[in-house]
């Protein structure tokens, strides 16, 4: 069997294993990539025409760790929608708060990227380094740690190996779990998780609006869930959006029925557009309308032995504030700061403190959004007269106070807690 050896091994090639290879690979790391997904499909038209499904909103901090990673010009040469305010309200009652970029004297409060974009754009710059190896449409079938003290011209003491669906072994002293919410890698290693199902589904498509959105991201609490519609600059236009939509299972599915006819859609395009309380006028769907269902989840530990989880293998979160993805590359950005000043250091591949380190300072942050989106989900999901007086107040409350509002515009840039360097 082969063993070949890496530096580090990461398992998933998505968004946030892409960006950790990038920092490691720019350090001079020797880095194989393990992804399920096939290869990107080269030249394609990307950022043109009808906008993909899937997309991220990107904060302040994230943009700025791409654009030191030399991918941002790339991604925003083909197409980004970068919005400036953001309006969010309960739609049972009269609460409302909205933020502005002037306030806190910035250009935008984020940009919303394609996700295929943004791959592309990491894939392009991955192909410039010589020491980043990927593997595709490869799959982990087990996983084990070795000693190999003992071997002749061994550099490490203690080995990550991993076999492949297709019979061969890679071995590292660091292997990194970057494969998504339900990781193989994570169950491998015998890491627990804690899940809470929230009792939602969430429904994405695109839509083309009668009133453009003027660089306005809105969210409407309905008694269902939250409905939110992302600005889309389409050909110079602001006509588009995209719909994330979290509402119980059984409407989700009828939600998602509906696409599938020229009829339905025009029942949806309806739908969404009462849901927003008519702000943008008729709504056009133009696109499917999948869901997908919606559990949190969070690794009761984030490391072991040569071993670190980070984006949705570690955690995954309510959709509602659009922070998953941004958690994630905070997370490949701390550890790949550990990692490169433990390097410097001559501090050996695989020591536990370095990950102990990265597990200390990611933990209690992402803990602390997770248990924010259960508090939301459950405070605008109640029916309780209080509540719904109580959070109609406070949304008011707290549009009237300029310095609270900038703190939390702050919190939408990603600007808190203990940022890595590249993303100040």
């Amino acid at each position: 069997m082969d063993q070949s050896e890496s530096d580090v091994i990461i398992v998933g090639g998505g968004v946030v294993g892409s960006t950790l290879a990038l920092l490691l690979g720019e350090a001079g790391w020797q880095v194989a990539v393990v992804d399920a997904a096939p290869a990107p499909a080269g030249d394609a038209p990307l950022g043109q025409g009808k906008p993909a499904l899937r997309v991220s909103a990107l904060t302040a901090a994230s943009q700025r760790l791409l654009m030191a990673l030399d991918v941002w010009p790339w991604i925003a040469s083909r197409r980004v929608s970068a919005y400036r305010g953001m309006q969010v309200w309960d739609a049972e009652g009269s609460g409302e708060i909205d933020f502005d970029a002037d306030e806190v004297g910035v250009d935008a409060l984020g940009h919303i990227v394609e996700n295929d974009l943004l791959l592309a754009g990491l894939a392009r710059r991955l192909q410039s380094l010589p020491n980043v190896e990927w593997l595709h449409e490869v799959r982990v079938t087990g996983y084990e740690r070795r000693e190999s003290a003992a071997r002749p011209g061994t550099r490490h003491a203690s080995d990550a190996v991993i076999t492949l669906d297709d019979g061969t072994q890679r071995r590292a002293p660091l292997i990194v779990g970057a494969d998504g919410a339900n990781s193989p890698l994570r169950a491998m290693a015998g890491i627990p998780v804690s899940e809470r199902e929230t009792g939602q589904a969430a429904v994405v498509t695109t839509v083309r609006t009668a009133v453009g959105h003027g660089a306005v991201a809105r969210q409407a609490f309905l008694a269902t869930g939250p409905l939110a519609f992302l600005p889309l600059t389409v050909d110079g236009r602001d006509d588009h959006c995209s719909i994330v939509w979290s509402t119980t299972p059984g409407e989700a599915r009828r939600l998602t029925a509906l696409a599938a006819t020229d009829e339905g859609r025009a029942q949806l395009g309806i739908e969404l557009a009462r849901g927003l309380g008519e702000r943008l006028g008729d709504v056009e769907v133009i696109d499917a309308a999948p869901h997908f269902p919606i559990t949190q989840r969070h690794a009761q530990r984030y490391v072991d032995d040569g071993l670190a989880l980070i984006g949705d293998a570690a955690h995954s979160l309510h959709p509602l504030a659009g922070q998953g993805v941004n958690l994630g590359l905070m997370d490949a950005a701390v550890l790949a700061e550990e990692w490169v000043r433990a390097r410097r250091r001559g501090a050996p591949p695989g020591d536990r403190r370095i990950l102990v380190r990265y597990e200390r300072r990611r933990r209690n942050e992402n803990a602390a959004m997770l248990a924010a989106m259960q508090g939301f989900q459950r405070l605008f999901g109640s029916r309780q007269p209080a509540l719904r007086l109580a959070r109609n107040w406070g949304l008011s409350g707290v549009n009237r106070l300029t310095p609270v509002k900038r703190l939390l515009i702050r919190q939408a840039l990603g600007e808190y807690g203990d940022l890595p360097e590249r993303c100040r």
